[in-house]
């Protein structure tokens, strides 16, 4: 009875904020690169959200909020009015079958190369180039070494950040994810080893939070916090944007969710591998609203795992990534306990519908 109770508390509705969800199950923003050169989201991007739409809530893959922040080829944005039309059909889709979708506006900094960007400048923090290589349209190539913005660039960013909220729901979203994850330009001031300004968005961890708290605020304001979620990835040292000292991630996340907080967001993502120690929680506990939770790309995220974190109320939602992409249908196949559909990674950044669209429905199967 016990295991039961647990299971149905799964698929209970919550709110996050202003955004009614039917049950805690979400999609974590997943790149998929399927917009093409214009970035307008076409027939395959709202078919697949629409095949989605029975989870809790759709975060979609991260939108390009100018189109000098173009992280990939082939990533959507939210930029054109082509592309705002795009996304009002993919908004349609998922509502006519009773979902919810925000979508996670990003801007790449220096994860980008002008082969992606249409030749436009490379811009971060400060003038520290990742060291590695990106995929451009001629292959993969170095990453530059970025441009420092200046106090009226990072304004610029912000505004780009805040028309590109308003165009989501003008299109039609239930809201928006700001990401401050993954090495893009919002962590790459919060990282020490991407931000060595010296101005009053560098330095000290209050000032290297600065800006993102400027951007959320903006937003906030823009389009009602209730509207808003912020999505963050303390210590997973990816793309250069390194964070290996506790001490300092603490007073980072803690400076910045302390600000946030009397904003009242509609909530929190946290990507970490440790969901249920110590630094997750006692951020969740400065931020004081909902979290959802995502143990990350290096395991994936089972029903298992998922009953767990609600179970032990270590998260309000849990945010599902390679499960959602080969089961369409994942909350009625986790709600019956059903099996589940096997990944095809070989096929997540290809163009077309293969390991896109095509993934079976169990009542498919079965018949």
């Amino acid at each position: 009875m016990p295991q039961r109770s647990v299971i149905s508390l799964l698929f209970t509705p919550i709110s996050l904020g202003a955004i009614e969800l039917a049950n805690r199950i979400t999609m974590a923003p997943l790149t998929r690169m399927r917009s093409g050169s214009s970035g307008v989201p076409g027939d395959l991007m709202v078919d697949h959200y629409q095949q989605r739409a029975g989870l809790g809530l759709i975060v979609t893959e991260g939108t390009y909020s100018s189109h000098e922040s173009q992280a990939f080829v082939g990533q959507p944005g939210i930029v054109t009015d082509e592309q705002v039309a795009g996304w009002r059909r993919v908004a349609e889709a998922v509502h006519a079958r009773g979902g919810r979708i925000v979508m996670q506006v990003v801007h790449g900094g220096r994860v980008t190369h002008p082969g992606v960007n249409g030749g436009r400048r490379v811009l971060a923090p400060s003038a520290i180039a990742i060291n590695g290589h990106g995929h451009t349209e001629k292959g993969k190539q170095p990453y530059p070494v970025p441009q420092a913005l200046t106090a009226q660039e990072a304004r610029a960013a912000l505004e780009d950040f805040v028309a590109a909220s308003r165009r989501a729901v003008e299109a039609g979203l239930d809201g928006v994810e700001i990401h401050a994850a993954n090495g893009y330009l919002l962590h790459e001031f919060l990282s020490p080893a991407s931000n060595r300004r010296t101005d009053t968005y560098g330095g000290s961890p209050e000032n290297r939070a600065r800006f993102v708290v400027e951007v959320v605020t903006a937003v906030a304001e823009a389009i009602g916090a209730d509207r808003v979620g912020l999505r963050i990835s303390p210590e997973r040292n990816i793309q250069d944007a390194l964070e290996t000292d506790r001490e300092d991630v603490l007073a980072t996340y803690g400076t910045l969710l302390d600000q946030l907080r009397p904003l009242r967001p509609a909530y929190l993502s946290v990507l970490h591998e440790d969901l249920e120690g110590e630094l997750v929680q006692e951020l969740r506990r400065r931020f004081g609203g909902k979290l959802m939770a995502n143990s990350g790309s290096s395991s994936v995220t089972t029903r298992k795992e998922a009953v767990e974190l609600i179970e032990a109320a270590h998260a309000d939602v849990v945010a599902v990534g390679r499960a959602a992409i080969a089961n369409p249908d994942l909350v009625e196949r986790w709600q019956g306990e059903h099996p589940e559909n096997e990944p095809r990674p070989e096929l997540f950044y290809t163009p077309g519908a293969e390991g896109y669209t095509d993934y079976p429905l169990r009542r498919t199967i079965r018949a």
